[in-house]
């Protein structure tokens, strides 16, 4: 009864509703954010999403999201919990995703059917086309809803569980908030601020525990950015030295005065992207090219132009491992917003040995950067501090300036002449049902006329590469593509192996690929009214697919590319309206020329 009691006085003093709220709430929200956090690294542009569903004090089911285009957290906690749902709380870090298509993907549709009777929400979607709708379907259907910072107050007994939530999804609300991923520097240095010798040798400054925890934070991240120096100085292989997730490894040059041979241009293992300025060293361009590796150029290379192509490009969360020679203006130019320094018990000393960040301008202690929630951990014999150089931005809140309101169908709808323009990439994005890595299956016959299911329209694509190639190694990647969790996971398969084996890529692919997209997105559109109901909804508007990289299936970062999906998409919207009474025949292929 005394417990009971504190318990009591805590939510009259938070504000909070005593007949919703329970003792278990906090211990199943934190436990809902810890799952969350198996999804970093491999959900990006999405969310880190875990549910728990519990009865009371147990437990009775839980997930979290795989990836990209997987099965939601919702959906798996779900049918973990089979009948012990009905009367249940179900507890998420992060209000879910509404999509139009309810027949795939739905977590709002599985919470919905599942007979619970309350939901806790610890923070609401930052992305204003997503935020409240899902909180409202749910409470429209006559489930109790309580949403952190507004029923459950961030002061009171459930303070640090909203703030496991916030900490999280911190890469998602930045990227919502600022536009452009979230970045975290990081570095190691010796007690008097040295990250190497005079001479350059920083072979290692901290110890082997320490490396640890950075293959650990590498296998978080969606790709790892560093300046020429440090290719040129310590050949890196930016990998996380175990399986799982690897990040894109990007190369910040202007001048591309970079070796011949380096492990960075090994792109067996991981993808490698090389950023320099508009035209310069064209024969290395080529050379890098003709090794896999990516060459972006700009007109003007600066840490704000390449963290602005990540954000378009989908990345959520980047690594900067570099020097002080491009820290610094990273810092400047305000895209860096957290910091981990890995200090070593170590003295190197004199003047010429680097440190990890260079001249910032400051000529004043009162000048000095501040970091807000700063924390210590020993790791070894080393001390890891890290801060975030802007606070987390709060999204719970009943207006949040710092949140833009995602482009909508009335923005893209202008009164101009100009035909109007729907652009879609990532799944979450307004029209990512779109998107070939929408969780939407399709069924399709193989060339034996056997009738086979594929979990979205991605994995069916990425196994068509391989299609009638009699090699056990082809056989066996088809197997694990139509098998993979998610599209992501089933596209770095298909990709990895045509990169590393072209020899296995069925010889008709160049010519074939665009029937093989246009036959899965006539399976796709055909199966699902609600999804050919926003289809056409799009009449009269031309639909980019705004890949930033694609010259191919999208526009391209400049709009030169051939938006050959977008094209499909436009050629199947004009059969659906031209057919009989507006819809198209299940049975008749689309096989007119694009358009």
């Amino acid at each position: 009864m005394q417990v009971q009691g504190v318990f009591m006085r805590a939510c009259a003093a938070a504000r909070v509703p005593i007949t919703c709220i329970s003792e278990e709430d906090p211990q199943h929200l934190l436990r809902a954010a810890e799952l969350a956090g198996a999804s970093a690294g491999k959900s990006a542009p999405h969310p880190n999403v875990g549910c728990v569903i519990a009865q009371g004090i147990q437990v009775v089911g839980e997930g979290f999201l795989y990836g990209q285009g997987t099965r939601s957290a919702e959906i798996q906690a779900v049918s973990r919990a089979g009948e012990f749902s009905k009367g249940a709380t179900a507890y998420l870090n992060l209000e879910p995703e509404v999509y139009h298509s309810q027949a795939y993907g739905s977590a709002v549709h599985a919470l919905k059917e599942a007979g619970l009777a309350r939901v806790v929400v610890g923070l609401r979607h930052p992305l204003q086309h997503l935020r409240g709708r899902a909180i409202d379907t749910l409470r429209s259907s006559g489930i109790c809803v309580e949403v952190g910072g507004e029923e459950l107050n961030t002061e009171g007994i459930f303070k640090e569980a909203l703030r496991a939530c916030q900490v999280v999804n911190a890469p998602l609300l930045y990227r919502a908030a600022y536009k452009i991923p979230f970045s975290i520097l990081k570095f190691a240095m010796t007690l008097d601020g040295k990250i190497a010798s005079s001479t350059g040798h920083a072979a290692w400054v901290s110890s082997e525990l320490s490396r640890e925890r950075v293959f650990s934070t590498r296998a978080v991240s969606d790709a790892v950015i560093v300046g020429g120096n440090t290719v040129r100085r310590d050949n890196p292989r930016l990998t996380t030295r175990h399986r799982g997730h690897l990040p894109v490894r990007i190369v910040m040059s202007r001048c591309l005065r970079l070796p011949e041979n380096a492990n960075l241009w090994d792109v067996s293992i991981a993808q490698t992207i090389v950023m320099t300025q508009r035209g310069v060293r064209k024969d290395f361009q080529t050379l890098l090219a003709s090794r896999g590796v990516e060459v972006v150029e700009f007109d003007f290379l600066t840490p704000r132009a390449v963290m602005e192509y990540c954000y378009h490009r989908g990345f959520l969360s980047v690594l900067w491992e570099c020097g002080g020679m491009l820290s610094a203006p990273a810092i400047s130019s305000g895209v860096i917003h957290k910091v981990m320094a890995f200090v070593a018990p170590k003295i190197i000393g004199g003047s010429a040995a680097p440190s990890p960040v260079g001249e910032l301008g400051m000529v004043e202690m009162n000048q000095a950067l501040k970091l807000s929630d700063v924390t210590f951990e020993q790791i070894g014999p080393d001390m890891l501090i890290s801060g975030y150089v802007h606070p987390i931005p709060n999204v719970n809140q009943s207006v949040s300036p710092a949140v833009e309101a995602a482009t909508s169908l009335l923005d893209n709808l202008s009164s101009s002449k100009q035909p109007p323009v729907i652009s879609f990439y990532k799944t979450w994005d307004p029209y990512g049902e779109f998107s070939n890595f929408f969780p939407h299956a399709i069924s399709l016959s193989d060339r034996n006329g056997k009738v086979l299911v594929w979990k979205s329209v991605e994995q069916y694509y990425q196994a068509q590469k391989f299609e009638g190639v009699e090699d056990p190694l082809a056989e066996a990647c088809v197997r694990n593509i139509k098998e993979a969790e998610g599209p992501e996971e089933a596209a770095q398969l298909g990709r990895s192996l045509a990169r590393q084996r072209p020899d296995l890529v069925r010889p008709d692919w160049e010519s074939a690929k665009v029937i093989v997209m246009e036959k899965a997105l006539c399976a796709k559109f055909s199966s699902d009214p609600e999804l050919q109901m926003l289809l056409k909804s799009t009449d009269g508007a031309v639909l980019i697919e705004a890949s930033p990289h694609d010259l191919f299936w999208g526009a391209g970062r400049n709009g030169a590319g051939q938006n050959n999906l977008g094209c499909l998409l436009m050629k199947l919207r004009s059969r659906l309206l031209s057919g009989p009474n507006g819809s198209a025949s299940r049975s008749t292929p689309l096989t007119a020329s694009l358009p």
